[in-house]
């Protein structure tokens, strides 16, 4: 054979080797392959090896693994008209390769766009306290929602997570205030309680006083005595001939002491 037949042959070669290389892709095991003969879909194939005609069947490649989406912060207002800014975080991932080529041009964009539509939708129903308190039952409900929205694509959302909720400084203030205010409540509360259990105990006190005058009467000394002793005191006070015996077994019972 001459050179130019060896150069030809070469060629030739090279054009069946690529031909063959195009014919042949390897879709891996989180991959599908779908594949589409002069324009109709034919159906979707991996993992492995698939073989395509060249020139006829064109092909795309579909992640099927779990796509995390990080919604920008939103600012929306409240049911009660509070302004606030907040942020998602949506985990999905594609069940129907075949739906999401041929129902939707781009599904990662779309639901991207859907899911910040959702929770402007969800959050703007909701009131500030609601959003604070109830923060586990709205994830599972934007879920819920964006799940049904995007299963015509053939996608499966698994969660969608409030990350952050951030409100309005002037918000955050009357926020303590209004928690300062409670505290104050409550200690108000307790010391009332407090007054109101004294109170009756000093009332039983003074009806067992009433019923004993001389208990009083030793009381009172008592408490003279104690005074006496604190500041160093002597107290002079006159006392009625039927109170003497009671000094002076006060007096006595503070010696044995």
């Amino acid at each position: 054979m001459s050179p130019v037949e060896y150069v030809g042959l070469g060629i030739i070669l090279l054009f069946v080797l690529s031909i063959l290389a195009s014919a042949i892709k390897v879709a891996k095991e989180y991959e599908r392959i779908v594949i589409f003969r002069l324009g109709r879909l034919i159906g979707v194939k991996g993992p492995g090896l698939v073989f395509r005609v060249p020139f006829i069947d064109s092909i795309i490649t579909i992640d099927l693994r779990t796509y995390t989406f990080d919604v920008p912060k939103q600012r929306i207002v409240t049911k009660d008209n509070v302004t606030v800014e907040v942020d998602a975080v949506v985990y999905y991932h594609v069940v129907d390769p075949a739906k999401a080529v041929t129902r939707v041009r781009n599904y990662i964009v779309a639901t991207n766009l859907l899911a910040q539509s959702i929770l402007r939708d969800v959050v703007g129903q909701e009131e500030l306290d609601s959003l604070l308190s109830r923060r586990e039952e709205l994830n599972k409900r934007l879920t819920s929602l964006l799940d049904v929205a995007t299963d015509p694509w053939g996608i499966k959302v698994t969660a969608v997570t409030i990350k952050d909720v951030v409100l309005p400084e002037s918000m955050l203030r009357a926020m303590a205030m209004q928690a300062e205010a409670e505290r104050q409540r409550r200690a108000r509360i307790i010391m009332a309680e407090g007054e109101f259990q004294a109170a009756k105990k000093m009332a039983e006190a003074a009806e067992m006083y009433a019923k004993s005058p001389i208990a009083m009467r030793l009381r009172e000394l008592q408490t003279y005595v104690e005074i006496a002793k604190e500041k160093n005191l002597i107290i002079i006070m006159p006392a009625e001939l039927g109170h003497v015996g009671a000094a002076v077994a006060l007096a006595k019972g503070l010696k044995a002491e």
